[in-house]
């Protein structure tokens, strides 16, 4: 595994350059962004914003999602991967809000991961988003990021969670997520990454360098 002094000097090139990263999916208030991050599984940002443009100017609460019913959320988001099973999950998960918790989104991870279809990426997701706690989303962009550039070796999202959480400073750690997933959304590609638009070439060491050069 790199070295902490590495790891942080890298992510202070990423604050240099983008200080203030924000999410891609759009959203209203804490309950669109959860939506929006549910939709978002196995799916493009660009995808889910595309659905939720219309859904969202007609249901930005829980209450409002009950009223508009499972069939007709379908037809709003059916170009989306898995949609029947994720528009149950956010009836389910609405009903929750509105019967448990006052229509209001949780703010501890632990309460919100107890909501139907909300694992731990989600809440991470949410609790960073919102409401900019030092929580540490890891997605498929951010694997690839962290074993290309030996953040970690963990087999696991949870294990390469701990692995960045115990060198990252919280205020890094905040918008690490962020900066991860824009660079490997953009630059550091699954495919033919961009290895000369690359703004930490100096400290990568990938095989995919090397075929670039």
């Amino acid at each position: 595994m790199r070295s902490q002094k590495e790891i942080i000097e890298i992510m202070q090139i990423f604050a240099a350059q983008n200080p203030q990263p924000q999410s891609e999916l759009h959203f209203h208030n804490p309950y669109t962004l959860l939506v929006a991050v549910m939709l978002s599984a196995q799916s493009t940002d660009k995808g889910v914003n595309k659905a939720t443009e219309p859904l969202f100017k007609i249901v930005d609460t829980p209450q409002k999602m009950l009223e508009l019913g499972e069939t007709k959320l379908k037809e709003y988001i059916k170009t989306i991967g898995l949609f029947n099973n994720k528009a149950k999950n956010i009836m389910q998960m609405s009903k929750q809000l509105v019967d448990d918790f006052n229509g209001e989104v949780p703010t501890d991870r632990d309460v919100l991961t107890t909501l139907s279809g909300v694992g731990r990426k989600t809440a991470n997701v949410v609790l960073n988003v919102w409401y900019h706690q030092p929580t540490l989303a890891v997605d498929t962009h951010v694997i690839r990021i962290a074993h290309r550039l030996d953040f970690s070796q963990g087999k696991t999202p949870l294990e390469i969670e701990k692995d960045l959480l115990k060198v990252l400073p919280p205020e890094l750690v905040v918008n690490t997520n962020h900066w991860l997933v824009l660079f490997g959304r953009y630059i550091c590609k699954a495919q033919r990454p961009l290895c000369d638009k690359c703004p930490i070439y100096d400290y990568c060491h990938c095989q995919d360098k090397k075929t670039q050069s």
